[in-house]
């Protein structure tokens, strides 16, 4: 039993001997002892002062002393005002460091057949250009929340739904189709995703021309927008795409596959994937159609110009467009669509989206409507909103010279972790092969960490330099402290099954199994909060406490072998909590660096 619900049960004993009353677990409230103050835990007395009929203290030092005689984990206590300090018997710490010792996955819980569906959608691209630095703190975002559900003991979808339709699509098409001369993927030299790109750039600058000239011509400037060729030759694609034709839907399969490839390509970098990938061009009709039933089921109601509408003037909201008077879809009915898909896919028990904070109106709307046609979930859907990631001097280098392209950060966090390794001298005994996957490791850590440690919620600055130090709160000097620790393992003899443990334990060594113990609680919180940035705080202090630690205490000079034993006993653990906290953000960790 975990020392806190030893306490817990020897509180709710104690009152229920010394004053006749019942209490709940509710009613005990722990929290760790300020560090003025002597002792590890502290609960909190005032709950059972009515009951004790006595003041706060001598209801705490009754309490206390019932603890210390008849609960093994207390050894001590003092009583400040209604709070009762409570000093843990080493026997006890030393008990629980050989249960986090003998889980492997300590502090994690597994997933049955019984346990909730969790459907995370996220990254949404579009097919007309490549990811950029928004699509890589969303596919973080998506990927560690994922891994954090499966860690409280859901079952988990990873979805991933793309925007392959519409006339941003077709601006990319028509644009290779006048100027690019057949040009591929392979005879360019360029990722799929960043060949398509290129020409809807190059769309954009040829329509601005375009509408240059009919402005100086005397047009005003929307209806220029309106009347240029280029976007008029756009909308007719658009118009064939929809009418199936076969040339029009050729070349659109065409680019998107070289766009796909493009796309596996970042996403493996990134160490992100999905279980399932929806394509609005399968969604906007079956959202259509659900659209169409509602309207038949008087859900929805329609305009005289034949448009369909939703009215949520009850729930405090305006009324929300769902099909055009031409009976084209907006986003709200793909959304439908996909949802109805994913339902006959699923039998799922909760829905999250990983999208931006400037969407937040977009799910609100989305989960009333859901809720009225009918999905159990919808009323109960989660929008993981998230803010703006930016640059400190507003981009990398980039292809656009607007947006910063992930695969040029990947690789400019490799190249740059690469050559602060090699400056500091990391991998003087390393051959190319293993400095080149450390430095591939370490660039990562760095990336994911920084942004995934910034509560989501917030506008976030990316500063690649500062994420890349070796000191202070980043991914690498995380990961240097589990190589650390893996390199004294090493140099050590076997850990005995049957090695004798110290009695005798430092504050600091206390504090650091004291840590420990509370990752079970920090990835529950995590998952209820669905909050990446709460296990990269914990890893963070839990680094922080071993290398307080480790610079007081020695562990392979300790003469005192059973002192010895405890302290690579807590470093194999610390080890193993940093790598399991480290998986949940999508980063791995090296053996050694």
């Amino acid at each position: 039993m975990r020392i806190e619900q030893q306490i817990v049960s020897g509180v709710i004993a104690a009152v229920n001997e010394l004053y006749g009353q019942t209490v709940g677990e509710n009613s005990v409230q722990l929290q760790k002892t300020r560090p003025e103050f002597e002792g590890n835990l502290t609960v909190v007395v005032f709950p059972f002062v009515k009951m004790a009929r006595k003041s706060p203290e001598a209801t705490a030092q009754e309490i206390g002393q019932w603890l210390v005689e008849h609960c093994e984990a207390v050894s001590a206590c003092n009583a400040v005002k209604g709070f009762l300090n409570l000093v843990i018997a080493p026997e006890a710490w030393l008990q629980l460091l050989a249960d986090i010792d003998s889980d492997d996955c300590y502090g994690l819980k597994q997933a049955t057949g019984e346990s909730p569906l969790v459907m995370i959608e996220y990254s949404s691209p579009n097919t007309n250009k490549p990811l950029h630095l928004g699509h890589v703190r969303n596919n973080l975002l998506g990927w560690s929340l994922a891994r954090i559900m499966e860690a409280n003991g859901n079952r988990v979808v990873k979805t991933n739904i793309v925007n392959d339709r519409g006339i941003h699509i077709c601006k990319s098409m028509l644009a290779w189709q006048k100027w690019g001369n057949g040009e591929t993927p392979e005879s360019s030299g360029k990722k799929g995703d960043h060949l398509i790109g290129d020409y809807y750039v190059l769309f954009d600058k040829h329509y601005r021309e375009e509408i240059k000239a009919l402005v100086a011509g005397g047009m005003d400037e929307e209806q220029a927008k309106q009347e240029a060729p280029l976007i008029k030759e756009a909308h007719e694609m658009l118009v064939r795409w929809e009418q199936n034709d076969p040339e029009v839907r050729a070349l659109w399969q065409k680019m998107n596959d070289w766009v796909y490839a493009g796309f596996d390509e970042t996403y493996k970098a990134l160490g992100v994937g999905f279980d399932k990938i929806y394509y609005e061009s399968q969604t906007y009709l079956v959202g259509k159609r659900k659209v169409e039933e509602g309207l038949a089921k008087g859900l929805f109601f329609r305009k005289d110009d034949n448009s369909v509408w939703a009215d949520l003037t009850d729930a405090g909201l305006d009324q929300k467009l769902l099909l055009r008077s031409d009976g084209t879809s907006v986003y709200m009915t793909q959304d439908i669509g996909t949802a109805q898909m994913r339902f006959e896919d699923y039998p799922i028990d909760k829905m999250i989206y990983v999208v931006g904070n400037e969407q937040n109106y977009h799910f609100q709307v989305l989960s009333l409507l859901l809720d009225r046609l009918g999905f159990k979930w919808g009323k109960e859907l989660v929008h993981f909103s998230y803010g703006m990631v930016e640059l400190p001097n507003g981009k990398m280098k980039s292809r656009e010279g607007t947006v910063v392209d992930a695969d040029d950060l990947v690789a400019t966090m490799i190249s740059d972790a690469r050559q602060m390794s090699d400056e500091l001298g990391k991998f003087d005994d390393m051959d190319e092969q293993e400095r080149q996957e450390i430095a591939r490791i370490v660039g990562m850590g760095a990336l994911k960490y920084f942004i995934l440690k910034v509560d989501a919620r917030k506008n976030m600055l990316f500063n690649p330099e500062e994420s890349i130090d070796f000191n202070g709160n980043t991914g690498p000097f995380i990961q240097y402290t589990y190589a650390r620790i893996r390199s004294i393992l090493r140099k050590a003899p076997e850990l005995a099954a049957d090695a004798k443990q110290s009695a005798e334990l430092s504050e600091k060594e206390v504090e650091l199994i004291q840590k420990m113990s509370e990752f079970g609680a920090a990835v529950e919180q995590a998952g209820k909060d669905y909050s990446p940035s709460g296990i990269a705080n914990y890893v963070y202090e839990l680094t922080k406490v071993f290398n307080q630690f480790y610079h007081d205490y020695s562990i392979l000079n300790e003469p005192d072998e059973a002192k010895k034993q405890t302290r690579l006993m807590l470093a194999r653990n610390v080890a193993k909590i940093i790598k399991n906290a480290m998986s949940l953000l999508g980063i791995e960790v090296p053996e050694r660096m």
